[in-house]
């Protein structure tokens, strides 16, 4: 097994919140998700859960877990118009002994975002929202009611301090192995510098069934689904 290196991991852009479309909060239902994990060369495991909270809210909950890594994030969104609108996030992580903790807050009273914990102050914000936006989760979240659509895939996403563009192409399909089955699965790249994400979407299955993340040509994180109820 390759050694791991001190290379920076993260959940960013992971399309792990590709697990519920973007639909009216009536047609949403609470689900947990587990898959096999393999984080800095080491294999672990996985699960994706999205709650009720009430009030029209919910959280959608990601973490991934070996003997190197711990990490997860949280995002408390609403549905509002048709569009997913997130409340609050939270991200933590644990990479060999570098840990770290970053708190969102999205006032769309205000129309800004703004972070705390461990943030240097260039990215503590504000930075304007606009309506649309998304972090990280909800972006992925889109991917597979888009992919579903034949939609395009390009979202305006809310992280680090900052809004960017974010942008995914259909990469062709592909077989893989869904809960012992074989299924045919769309393919979904993002390329963004050195970091690719790639996801791959199967019909009338509510979450990725594998989500791919490389860094500098190498793969960093790999989520292969196990099992979804």
């Amino acid at each position: 097994m390759n050694q791991p290196t001190h290379r920076k991991t993260s959940l960013l852009g992971i399309g792990l919140a590709s697990a519920i479309a973007c639909a009216p909060a009536s047609a949403m239902e609470a689900f947990s998700a587990a898959y096999q994990a393999s984080a800095m060369g080491m294999q672990g495991n996985g699960q994706m859960v999205l709650s009720a909270q009430g009030n029209n809210r919910w959280e959608y909950a990601l973490s991934i877990r070996n003997n190197l890594v711990d990490l997860s994030q949280k995002t408390v969104f609403e549905e509002a118009g048709g569009t997913l609108r997130p409340l609050s996030s939270s991200d933590v992580s644990r990479v060999l002994v570098k840990q770290k903790s970053v708190n969102t807050q999205y006032d769309w009273d205000k129309a800004q975002a703004t972070w705390s914990g461990d943030v240097k102050a260039d990215r503590a914000g504000p930075v304007a929202l606009k309506p649309g936006d998304m972090d990280a989760l909800l972006v992925n979240l889109a991917i597979v009611r888009d992919v579903s659509a034949g939609k395009p895939l390009n979202y305006r996403m809310i992280e680090n301090g900052k809004a960017k563009m974010v942008s995914y192409k259909v990469a062709g399909k592909e077989t893989i192995n869904v809960g012992g089955k074989s299924r045919e699965a769309t393919k979904v790249v993002n390329n963004n510098g050195d970091k690719q994400m790639v996801v791959w979407v199967v019909p009338d299955v509510p979450v990725p069934v594998r989500i791919l993340q490389r860094e500098d040509g190498e793969d960093s994180i790999d989520l292969h689904i196990q099992s979804w109820k």
